[in-house]
């Protein structure tokens, strides 16, 4: 238990040695290690100073065993076998040696079932839902990307508190919704819910009037993109992060890196489509990762295209990429955008402000800086005035 702070913060800090160094917080991190290692010998010490007072009296009670066998057979040297009295000392000896081994394997058995609860505990997690259900929606659903949330309640566990609290709105087909909130004001789990990742605990989601609740997920996750804060990248060629199922050709792929004004710098590649992605996207930078997401987005083409803080983590230049690209590409499509910068989503159709897990506001931008609200501060603060909405 006080090892895993140790190997967890070495962890962290060998993969943000950078982001370290480039703040200056060497002296933070290497104080907080040695703090990790302090509270670790607190535990080590007591350890072996048991372990010593243990051996100790163990060493002890094997030489009163061999003592007393030896005195026996002193004693009883005229009525015992010699071979009798050869195996007991021989046997006498070997207990020092039995006792430690019996004690060291009781307490690796105790260190190590904690393993054993690891495993047992991700075998009793429950499982989702049916991947397949035999109730399947149409082929082609969604065609509108029609959405609505009819008084929708979720909680992480039953004991916990609700996360959202009666959710009910109405998304037209192709319609583009920005949805804005403070920190923990139920944005991402409102995303969440719509792939099934958290299972309502009251209400239902519509999409083109079918409960998602009644179908599979597969059919539910193979029919919504979206596209995360954290680009989300496999070890592999770049046509395999685009395609992995092998659906389209390449004359497809390279119109959708086009689009996502990839298509330069792949070119470029030695190998092109084959050039190998490391584990994460590591060998390539934030925003082309991003940029890579919005290609396979592109590729797949759903009605409905979810955006988790997409841009929140890439410069203004790649922001304005994305928001482009998505307006032309995605105008037919129904499009929820989690915004980190208030600018992203000026020009969406409605904006819904979550607060305490609840629908404050949901208006057009211009309606809710009139009403001088909750938006109306929020887009203050991002320095965002009615002038900079009517020039979207």
């Amino acid at each position: 238990v006080s090892r895993s702070p140790i190997y967890s913060h070495f962890g962290e800090t060998v993969s943000g040695l950078s982001v370290i160094r480039a703040y200056k917080h060497q002296e933070r991190f290497l104080k907080h290690n040695e703090i990790t290692i302090d509270e670790n010998l607190k535990s080590v010490y007591p350890w072996i100073v048991s372990n010593r007072w243990l051996a100790i009296r163990l060493e002890s009670l094997g030489n009163l065993v061999v003592f007393f066998a030896a005195l026996f057979a002193v004693i009883s040297r005229e009525t015992i076998d010699s071979g009798l009295v050869g195996l007991s000392i021989s046997y006498a000896l070997n207990v020092t040696q039995t006792l430690n081994w019996l004690v060291r394997m009781t307490s690796e058995l105790e260190t190590n079932i904690v393993a054993v609860e690891r495993v047992s505990e991700y075998c009793e997690i429950e499982n989702e839902a049916e991947w397949v259900t035999q109730h399947r929606p149409p082929e082609n659903w969604p065609q509108a990307g029609r959405l609505q949330f009819i008084d929708y309640k979720v909680r992480y566990r039953p004991e916990l508190d609700l996360v959202l609290k009666g959710i009910t709105c109405d998304i037209t087909s192709s319609e583009k919704i920005g949805i804005v909130g403070r920190t923990g004001a139920g944005k991402s789990s409102l995303t969440n819910c719509l792939f099934r990742i958290i299972e309502a605990a009251e209400g239902h989601i519509l999409i083109d009037d079918i409960d998602i609740a009644t179908i599979g997920l597969h059919d539910l996750r193979n029919n919504i993109t979206i596209i995360p804060q954290d680009p989300v990248l496999f070890s592999g060629t770049l046509r395999l992060n685009l395609d992995p199922f092998d659906k389209f050709s390449d004359e497809n792929i390279w119109r959708v890196l086009e689009l996502s004004h990839l298509k330069d710098y792949i070119t470029g590649l030695e190998e092109g489509l084959q050039h190998e992605v490391a584990e994460g996207g590591e060998n390539l930078s934030v925003g082309q990762r991003q940029l890579l997401c919005l290609a396979r987005a592109l590729l797949r083409k759903s009605r409905i295209l979810i955006l988790d803080e997409a841009t929140a983590a890439v410069d203004l230049e790649t922001d304005n990429l994305i928001q482009n690209t998505i307006r032309k590409e995605f105008s037919h499509c129904t499009v929820l955008t989690i915004a980190h910068r208030l600018h992203s989503i000026m020009d969406s159709s409605r904006v819904m402000v979550l607060d305490a897990g609840k629908i404050v506001e949901f208006d057009s931008p211009n309606n809710l800086l009139e009403k001088r609200g909750h938006f109306y501060s929020m887009a203050k603060d991002a320095g965002i005035s009615q002038q900079t909405v009517t020039s979207l």
